[in-house]
């Protein structure tokens, strides 16, 4: 997915995070989740926007119900990483370093939120819970 991940706009975002909420959807129900409502006008953007995430790869189509089911064919990890790579590249010459400890830094993490990235850290250096190394 690479590039296209760092070009989906926020509208194309509002989409893919209605698709991973659900397995698949019509244009009309995602434009009702959406909008609230389904006007003509609505739902051609709705499908315009379908149609550019699944050119980018992000988002499949069903044809062979009526009408289409779409679903997200990019998982939400996966365009996380991709665009905090992004921001990484543009801002800290692709270093992931700075970007990291700036996120952890400036959030609030509760006690969970730490040891979960104690785990991940763990998991990186090889050392399981109850190992000694």
């Amino acid at each position: 997915m690479g590039r296209a991940a760092r070009e989906i706009t926020e509208t194309e975002l509002s989409v893919l995070m209605e698709l991973w909420q659900r397995p698949s959807a019509t244009v009309r129900e995602l434009t009702e989740a959406l909008y609230g409502n389904t006007p003509a006008a609505l739902l051609a953007t709705v499908q315009k926007l379908l149609d550019r995430l699944e050119a980018k790869g992000c988002v499949a189509r069903d044809r062979n119900h009526w009408p289409h089911h779409y679903s997200a064919s990019v998982k939400r990890e996966e365009l996380v990483g991709n665009r905090l790579q992004a921001a990484a590249d543009q801002l800290c010459d692709g270093d992931l370093t700075p970007l990291l400890t700036h996120l952890v830094r400036s959030q609030r993490l509760s006690a969970k939120d730490r040891d979960e990235l104690r785990k991940v850290l763990d998991e990186l250096d090889g050392k399981a819970p109850g190992k000694t190394n």
